[in-house]
């Protein structure tokens, strides 16, 4: 069976890619083909399979996966930001990630993948007001992926999410463009404060495993945080810091921390 290319109008080099890996894939494991062929080769376009796929993920005896893959495909086509960032987030996996060889891992295997495409779903929900089935999904995301980002957290593209689990991001987070964080990553505010509570990340910040990021506080453009550090106050751009509490032990080391990966401690 081959896959439903697009007309050359509609050209998409990463769906292509996907697709020509989907069915070599199938010819190297004859065993996966259901699976891939539901979840790739079905599909016209990389946002129909993508929402298919997050449906799947996302059902529940409380809510069918027909209805949320309706609800995603209206998502990818009134809003083409929401592809666009998918696509970028994935290109960031293939990129950052040495487990990654083909791009049709993410889609189908990788929970940090499927957990951010979910929030993005949640996310404009939110902003469209329908916020009851954003705190489903929010729900759903935390339940499958181990993954609590809340609805209304502003997160960039270019996003890698390494391993995925135990990662939080509070309501009022923003996080910026090719950002790359790791397992039991929390974004968390401080107290009982109701407002601007959660911390703003800048772009290309590379957020090592355990770390806490606690406050309204920002975290500039190109720093690093080390594993399991505590950070409480503000990071200047292009530093690193460790610790608990974190302090600034040494430069970033590299123009784009959260593309090298690097998680050694350059000292000043």
């Amino acid at each position: 069976m081959a896959h439903l290319k697009p007309s050359i109008s509609e050209v998409d080099p990463i769906w292509h890619r996907i697709c020509d890996e989907a069915e070599e894939a199938i010819t190297a494991e004859p065993l996966m083909g259901g699976l891939i062929h539901s979840g790739i080769l079905h599909h016209q376009t990389f946002e129909g399979a993508l929402a298919y796929r997050l449906s799947m993920k996302l059902a529940s005896s409380e809510m069918s996966e027909q209805i949320l893959r309706e609800i995603a495909d209206a998502a990818y086509m009134a809003d083409p930001s929401l592809a666009a960032a998918a696509r970028a987030d994935l290109v960031a996996i293939y990129d950052r990630d040495p487990a990654c060889h083909r791009f049709m891992q993410p889609i189908l295997f990788f929970k940090g993948f499927q957990a951010v495409q979910s929030y993005r779903l949640g996310h404009w929900l939110w902003q469209n007001g329908r916020r009851d089935l954003a705190y489903f999904v929010q729900m759903r995301v935390s339940e499958m992926f181990g993954v609590d980002i809340h609805p209304a957290a502003k997160i960039g593209k270019g996003i890698m999410i390494d391993h995925a689990h135990s990662v939080v991001v509070g309501e009022t987070a923003v996080v910026g463009d090719n950002v790359s964080m790791l397992h039991s990553v929390t974004l968390g505010g401080t107290g009982k404060e109701d407002d601007d509570r959660h911390p703003k990340i800048g772009d290309g910040v590379l957020i090592g495993a355990g770390a806490k990021v606690l406050g309204n506080i920002k975290v500039g453009h190109c720093s690093r945080i080390a594993a399991g550090s505590v950070v409480l106050e503000e990071v200047p751009p292009m530093k690193t810091v460790a610790g608990v509490p974190a302090r600034i032990v040494g430069e970033a080391g590299c123009s784009q921390p959260s593309i090298t990966m690097d998680q050694l401690l350059n000292p000043v």
